[in-house]
């Protein structure tokens, strides 16, 4: 198990490189969009395709594509943050969240229906049906990266976002913990025994690296990670995972 302090160097090494992390947190879909001079700008959707394209749709009549128009370099310096939170009911619920900054340039008119496409296949958007209309795309070009997460602030540089892949068993993470429900609340109670039974212990989330919780005591909160002995392929393999750690003998 890892937590704010760690049980071993080898646990340390079972967690998600921060690449990875990001990935996974920016393909989540809550984002907001915030332009150099103005502020806080209506977003209708963004998506990370698998070929690495940070897409946004925008209100054609909006504030963003006003700037574009009137931008020398026909880009505006922006910052799009997308917030991870928790798939279940919890008094703090964000996990963490990631800026990606850069300029916003209008896509290309030959490129749309391409792009478009590529959008919907990473995360589909009704608002896609409007481009050309109401709504226009627009492409961010990457320049930085910050992962935010409790642990603190990570900058991860662009090349390696990219190249990453989001984390599938996260991605599935709702119908796992419908499926293994009760197999995960056993080892809740394992935790439990573990930090002690004056300390409130929920399910935070999962990932091919393990199965995360938060521990509520009573200075504070922490998140608490049980690690598997070997990341996961994908999630074909979390249900015989999580046998593995309710068998293992507490250490």
């Amino acid at each position: 198990m890892t937590a704010g302090s760690t049980h071993s160097s080898a646990a340390v090494r079972r967690q998600p490189p921060s690449a990875e992390r990001a990935r996974t947190i920016a393909a989540r879909p809550g984002a907001s969009l915030y332009g150099l001079g103005l502020g806080v700008c209506q977003l209708w959707g963004a998506a990370l395709t698998d070929a690495g394209d940070v897409l946004l749709v925008v209100p054609t009549e909006g504030a963003v594509t006003a700037a574009l128009r009137e931008s020398p370099l026909g880009d505006v310096p922006a910052r799009l943050t997308v917030t991870d939170r928790t798939p279940v009911p919890l008094p703090h619920p964000v996990r963490g969240l990631v800026e990606l900054s850069g300029w916003i340039q209008t896509v290309a008119e030959y490129d749309v229906t391409r792009l478009v496409l590529e959008f919907a296949d990473a995360h589909p958007c009704d608002s896609l049906f409007d481009v050309g209309l109401s709504a226009t795309l627009l492409r961010l070009d990457l320049a930085e990266v910050h992962l935010d997460e409790a642990g603190g602030t990570t900058e991860v540089a662009p090349d390696d976002f990219l190249a990453a892949r989001p984390d599938a068993v996260s991605r599935a993470e709702n119908d796992l913990m419908v499926d293994q429900c009760e197999a995960l609340t056993r080892l809740a109670g394992r935790v439990q025994r573990r930090v002690g039974l004056h300390d409130h212990v929920r399910l935070l989330g999962l990932d091919r690296f393990g199965v995360r919780y938060r521990v509520q005591g009573r200075s504070g909160c922490y998140d608490l990670r049980v690690p598997f002995d070997r990341p996961l392929d994908g999630p074909a393999g979390f249900a015989d995972a999580v046998a593995g750690l309710l068998t293992c003998r507490p250490t």
